[in-house]
């Protein structure tokens, strides 16, 4: 069967008419085999909202706007919104608008109320909010900024001021020098530095030396501290404090006069016959010593011995000799 010229020309025709309306509905955001939902909500202010604003569910995207217009009596903004989605949205879900970043522009997200079962059909309004976006909220946290910034710069400025009106030409030189000298003695404190850093690298071996025989030392005195915490110096402290308790004890007792030993240092009348007694003992020592044959006398014939006589003074027999 041989298709004519007319049947050809209808059936091109009917095609580019159909692939006209796919094209304009898919550029209006419209698939011709979905099933859409026209919904609206309205807005106080829909600032930086266009249309083709994409329209979000939990961050996905299930529609768009399709149209924006304003009451003339109320002055509210009414927004028109074709979603196409199977998820249940309820009848008090809220529509946000809100700014997802700097760039992106303003977009709708719908909070769905899942205690809610009412879903939502053509032509139903759903309650609008307005989120402020990053720019607004950084607006606003950047407005308290700037007036304390604001308030330190006038501080600064007045500081300045006085500092200048403070300081005169003098006071201003003085600082100069002040500052360069300050830059001279940081040259030098770095000039030692380094001077430091050249001697103990070339004694470094010397300086190991040190190292290792305060190591030994430390090592010797940890072993003298456990011998002395081995010779249990609790005991040998507290004998040492008994004997100087008694040692306390008899010094009591001496100046108290108590004993022989007391009784010498506080008795002067026994000081006094002792040293009486010490005197003719050296008497008699030195009559002994210049006349021994009074004392000892060994005679064969029998020869009598001499009368005793006492030495006239000790001092002078003591001068003679």
């Amino acid at each position: 069967m041989k298709l004519t010229r007319e049947i050809k020309t209808a059936t091109l025709v009917i095609s580019a008419i159909l692939l006209f309306i796919w094209g304009y509905s898919f550029l209006k955001g419209k698939d011709l085999f979905t099933n859409y939902k026209k919904i609206y909500v309205e807005y106080d202010n829909v600032e930086g909202l266009t249309k083709a604003t994409a329209v979000t569910l939990n961050g996905l995207i299930i529609g768009s706007v399709t149209d924006i217009t304003i009451n003339q009596n109320t002055g509210k903004v009414l927004v028109e919104l074709l979603l196409k989605t199977e998820f249940p949205v309820s009848k008090s879900s809220t529509a946000a608008i809100y700014e997802p970043g700097f760039i992106a522009g303003k977009q709708i997200a719908i909070y769905p109320n899942y205690s809610d079962k009412t879903v939502v059909v053509n032509g139903d309004k759903l309650k609008g909010t307005t989120e402020a976006g990053l720019t607004a909220s950084l607006q606003q946290k950047l407005v308290p900024l700037q007036e304390k910034l604001e308030k330190v710069l006038v501080n600064v400025d007045n500081l300045v001021t006085g500092l200048n009106n403070t300081l005169d030409a003098k006071a201003q030189a003085d600082l100069k020098k002040t500052i360069s000298e300050l830059s001279n003695t940081m040259a030098q404190f770095h000039k030692v530095s380094e001077n430091a850093n050249t001697i103990l690298d070339e004694n470094k071996g010397e300086i190991k030396g040190m190292v290792a025989n305060f190591n030994k030392v430390s090592s010797d005195f940890s072993k003298i501290s456990d011998s002395l915490n081995k010779a249990d110096l609790g005991k040998t402290a507290k004998n040492l404090q008994q004997t100087l308790a008694n040692v306390d004890k008899i010094m009591v007792d001496l100046q108290a006069g108590k004993g022989t030993m007391g009784k010498l240092l506080t008795d002067e009348e026994l000081y006094k016959n002792l040293d009486k007694t010490v005197k003719e003992l050296d008497l008699l020592l030195e009559d002994v010593r210049l006349n021994p044959t009074r004392y000892v006398n060994v005679s064969v014939f029998g020869k009598k011995n001499k009368p005793y006589v006492a030495p006239e003074n000790t001092t002078d027999t003591k001068a003679k000799n």
